[in-house]
């Protein structure tokens, strides 16, 4: 039987990837004043950026218990085999929540394949890793295999990038205020990564026309293989500038495989508008 992939919103792809793929989508929540929507199924992302741009600030929740519980009891009952791939632990209660009611099913139902699994990864690098999983089950790989593989790639994913007001990354807690205000006072622009599911500062740059040169710089001196895989691109709905970036990336490494993507609300309503983000393996693609 047919393992099915089954992901979470904040990987970012696209409605088509879902269908193409055969993946099940599980969405996160988005607030925006006393509004509550289903991420990319009630909202779209740039309504998101476009209330931030107005002042306005977007909370996100997690997946709720129920939610997970009514997925993974319906695979265990059909005996389908169901590999969740989550969104990173350090960014979201929602892997643990998947966990937990991972273990509650498997208690009613003990013969259940259900694998729950901590990509330690965000948006299209998220996205990447579960459009390998699904391309692996469509081939009828077993749920051993798409693990694995799976696992491979998220550990080796990079995720490189940078936002364009630290303000958005001070409301969510993840810049001190008076990083915030002399990155913004000064026209710095910072380029974080993530290191073990979590954001972490890389360097900062002064003036936006380096920044895409020292993130290509960046994707050279960590990444390898470029002509295997696919080069992921996220953007804060600002696509002129993730076009700009794969024309880079065309003329330099050669390679014609780029995935462009919004990013979605859920990570959009913390990084804000303007956020630029670029995903490739430090490994040889598997």
């Amino acid at each position: 039987m047919t393992i099915k992939i089954l992901a979470d919103s904040a990987c970012d792809l696209s409605e088509d990837h879902y269908k193409t793929y055969d993946i099940e989508m599980v969405p996160l929540t988005v607030h925006l004043g006393d509004e509550e929507f289903k991420d990319s199924i009630d909202i779209k992302p740039k309504t998101v950026y476009d209330a931030m741009r107005e002042g306005k600030s977007p909370k996100t929740s997690q997946v709720s218990p129920q939610s997970f519980k009514a997925i993974f009891t319906s695979y265990a009952q059909a005996n389908q085999p169901l590999v969740y791939l989550a969104f990173s632990s350090e960014l979201s209660g929602t892997y643990q929540t998947a966990k937990m009611m991972e273990q509650e099913v498997k208690e009613a139902y003990p013969g259940a394949d259900l694998h729950v699994i901590d990509t330690k990864c965000a948006s299209i690098g998220y996205g990447l890793v579960v459009l390998r999983a699904a391309q692996l089950a469509k081939k009828g790989a077993d749920s051993d295999e798409i693990v694995e593989t799976a696992g491979y790639h998220a550990r080796n994913m990079e995720h490189i990038f940078t936002v364009d007001d630290l303000e958005y990354l001070y409301r969510g807690g993840r810049v001190s205020k008076t990083a915030a205000f002399v990155g913004s006072f000064l026209k710095i622009k910072p380029i974080l990564h993530v290191e073990d599911g979590k954001l972490v500062p890389l360097e900062k740059i002064r003036g936006s026309k380096k920044l895409l040169n020292r993130m290509l710089d960046i994707m050279e001196e960590r990444g390898t293989d470029f002509s295997s895989q696919t080069i992921g691109i996220s953007h804060g709905d600002d696509v002129e500038t993730a076009q700009k970036m794969a024309a880079l990336i065309k003329a330099k490494f050669k390679t014609d495989d780029i995935l462009i993507e919004m990013v979605g609300a859920t990570i959009g309503a913390h990084a804000g508008p303007g956020t630029l983000a670029l995903f490739f393996l430090n490994k040889d693609y598997k």
